[in-house]
């Protein structure tokens, strides 16, 4: 996991040890009491910065969300300013998440399975992947002008899709298959897609 600094804020040290606990517990599993104890605080100090387990999930969600965007926005500095350079960064993004921030990527697929049985998760959940799909679909804008009216709706799917297969398959089984060369391909697959 993450080395702690010591002068992290509150808030920050509770997601922290939140997403630990729910690495290890599920989130289904997590209690409050082991995110404080996790955390080095009495459960009534958790309390006052989380009311309820959900508040706290849902900031855990958002924070996960912070994450995949802290990474896009670093990797779009370098990024070549053509389709296959706007791609690559999405491309990059899950990567990096699969291979060197791995519970951010569990965290994730947790928080789609808790979507089924809580509709607050479930709609954070959603405004995230139509964020996502969002940023896709202005790269293609900028980039593929002329799609047409089918592609352009339906490619940022397809390309959301194929990201998050490869998150499941990969953490569930891991060494199965070269993520990076199942990246590769999948670019190449959503390049000619969109050129046909």
């Amino acid at each position: 996991m993450r080395i702690k600094n010591g002068d992290e804020k509150p808030e920050e040290k509770i997601l922290d040890a939140a997403l630990e606990v729910v690495i290890e517990n599920t989130i289904c599993g997590t209690r409050m009491h082991l995110i404080a104890d996790r955390a080095g605080m009495v459960q009534s100090n958790l309390h006052y910065y989380y009311k309820t387990k959900n508040d706290l999930m849902l900031a855990l969600q958002k924070k996960v969300l912070r994450r995949c965007l802290e990474i896009r926005d670093r990797l779009k500095v370098d990024a070549k300013n053509t389709l296959e350079g706007q791609l690559d960064v999405f491309i990059r993004q899950k990567l990096e998440f699969i291979l060197k921030e791995e519970e951010y990527d569990f965290a994730e697929i947790d928080f789609w399975v808790q979507g089924h049985i809580n509709t607050e998760i479930q709609t954070a959940f959603a405004a995230s992947f139509e964020g996502w799909r969002k940023e896709i679909g202005e790269m293609l804008d900028k980039y593929e002008p002329d799609l047409s009216k089918q592609k352009r709706e339906y490619l940022p799917y397809l390309i959301v899709s194929l990201l998050e297969g490869a998150s499941i398959q990969f953490l569930i089984n891991k060494g199965r298959f070269n993520v990076e060369e199942y990246f590769k391909l999948c670019k190449s697959i959503i390049i000619k897609a969109i050129k046909e």
